[in-house]
């Protein structure tokens, strides 16, 4: 009976999943049909615009040739009239030349004859008629403005649509994710001369495989590349992969996207817990903030878990200035002890912890203190780190601690025991966590300097861990462990630590 039941179960199971899957299918074909529907028309109005484009441009080569052929016609004209004016005139003049001659042989006095006749030999000798050129100045031919399209219009007639570039294809082998950053590299299936360039589009996933149509982030768009490859730099690694897919365009149209890849990007990702603090620290996301006038105290001071606001009080009390030290506690000004009465912090421990347990695996994140801190502490610690206790003074708990106040000191902490370190604080420490391999290990985020190494075993979940006091601490998370972190570790791990007192096997 009980087998039977679990080979239905079995074959529910399957059934569901291959309903889910057969219904993200169809998501598919409805998200491809509205593609088409949309592309078509979106297509159609292109075709229409560039028709129009063509019509408008035959119409101004018309419209100059029109121009042309006006311009050649006004002006031959322009020459003929001059010449059939000049004619009339002089035909006019030689007419009455003519006549005068004609009168002339009427006459009988010789002397009369005589002078009439040297003037119209002196009036034909200047008569423009004789100085005209009888031959038109322009010819009537008008074929040198003719035209022959026969080429072009068997050019137009055979025009086509515009082969469509091949989708480029991603080679997964040549992609790398790297020190927070993607490369992306593809090829073309085969050569296009007339690619003009690519667009890649990515967007984060936390699903493995295809890209989904359903809970799926907007792709994000990068135009005009013109390589084969491109780098993403500056990423925060949120989502457990990134999917990539890629396009090529030429002069007028995108070519189909390329089978999409996914790339993993996992990294560690927490926020500040501000359950977990102290009352006088202010806490977001990634950063938290010492306020001296109780912090989120207000949020706290109806539960009797917070009465230790009055612990506040008498730090303040029992100092020289307004801004208690956290070396200088004064246990005997405290209230009588009441269980869950007590803030969960006392001292150096102006603490808050991370959000997210880390149970496998290598891990790095980055931590920035504000100018001003006096006070603050980085590292990790098991979920057990005890209501009083303060980061590296138990062993449950590892750190490295920056002192401004009064002297400036750089030391590593666990279980009591301080390293003090003679090297720079930098302006940035990096935290690596190596949990399997029982390594924590801190760094110049900038230079990837390293500054000190815990060797250990860690046999319960670690949280990331932070002290401040005076000031305040932003993190950056979501990153991966840099090459030059994994290079030195290397490195490390073939030497003997020189830290040999801090280091401890916790059993």
């Amino acid at each position: 009976m009980d087998s039977q039941k679990e080979a239905l179960q079995r074959i529910i199971s399957t059934l569901a999943s291959k309903n889910d899957e057969i219904q993200n299918f169809i998501d598919t074909l409805n998200h491809t049909l509205k593609g088409v529907q949309e592309n078509s028309s979106n297509i159609l109005s292109e075709l229409d615009e560039e028709f129009d484009s063509l019509y408008s441009i035959l119409d101004e080569v018309k419209e100059s040739m029109i121009n042309s052929i006006k311009q050649e016609e006004t002006r031959k004209s322009q020459e003929l009239q001059s010449q059939i004016s000049q004619c009339n005139n002089a035909l006019e003049n030689s007419e009455e030349l003519l006549e005068f001659a004609t009168r002339s042989l009427d006459i009988k006095e010789p002397e009369e004859f005589s002078k009439a006749a040297r003037q119209i030999k002196d009036r034909v000798t200047m008569a423009s008629a004789f100085r005209l050129s009888l031959k038109p100045k322009v010819s009537d031919n008008m074929t040198h403005l003719m035209v022959d399209f026969s080429q072009e219009r068997q050019m137009l007639q055979t025009l086509k649509f515009l082969p469509v570039p091949k989708a480029p294809e991603i080679d997964p082998v040549e992609c790398l994710v790297a020190d927070n950053c993607v490369t992306v590299a593809w090829r073309m299936p085969e050569e296009d001369n007339k690619i003009d360039h690519f667009i890649l589009e990515y967007r984060k996933t936390n699903f493995d495989g295809l890209p989904r149509v359903k809970d799926e982030r907007c792709w994000e768009i990068i135009d005009n590349i013109k390589g084969t490859e491109y780098t993403l730099s500056g990423l925060k690694f949120d989502s457990k992969y990134m999917n990539f897919r890629v396009r090529a365009c030429n002069k007028a149209v995108a070519g189909e996207y390329s089978d999409p890849v996914t790339l993993e990007t996992k990294a560690l990702n927490f926020s500040l817990d501000n359950s977990s603090s102290h009352l006088n620290l202010k806490v977001e996301d990634t950063c938290v903030e010492w306020d001296p006038t109780g912090g989120k105290g207000q949020e706290k001071i109806k539960g009797k878990e917070n009465k230790g606001s009055v612990h506040v009080t008498s730090l303040k009390k029992h100092t020289r200035s307004g801004t208690p030290s956290p070396k200088r506690t004064s246990v005997g000004s405290r209230p009588p002890a009441v269980r869950g009465s007590r803030d969960r912090f006392t001292g150096e421990s102006y603490t808050v912890l991370g959000d997210t347990a880390i149970e496998s695996g290598q891990h790095y994140w980055e931590v920035k203190a504000q100018k001003d801190c006096k006070s603050y502490s980085v590292g990790v610690a098991y979920k057990t780190l005890g209501k009083f206790d303060q980061l590296g003074k138990t062993n449950t708990s590892w750190c490295v601690h920056v002192n401004n106040w009064l002297q400036n000191t750089f030391a590593a902490k666990h279980n009591n025991k301080v390293k003090a370190l003679d090297v720079t604080v930098p302006e940035k420490i990096g935290v690596f966590c190596d949990f399997d391999g029982g390594q924590l290990s801190f760094y110049d985020a900038n230079s990837k300097q390293l500054l000190y190494s815990f060797k250990t075993k860690f046999t319960q979940p670690v949280l990331p861990g932070f002290m401040v006091w005076c000031g305040g601490l932003s993190l950056s998370t979501g990153m991966q462990v840099p090459s030059a972190v994994r290079t030195l570790q290397k490195s490390e791990n073939g030497m003997t630590g020189s830290a040999s007192s801090l280091n401890n096997v916790t059993q």
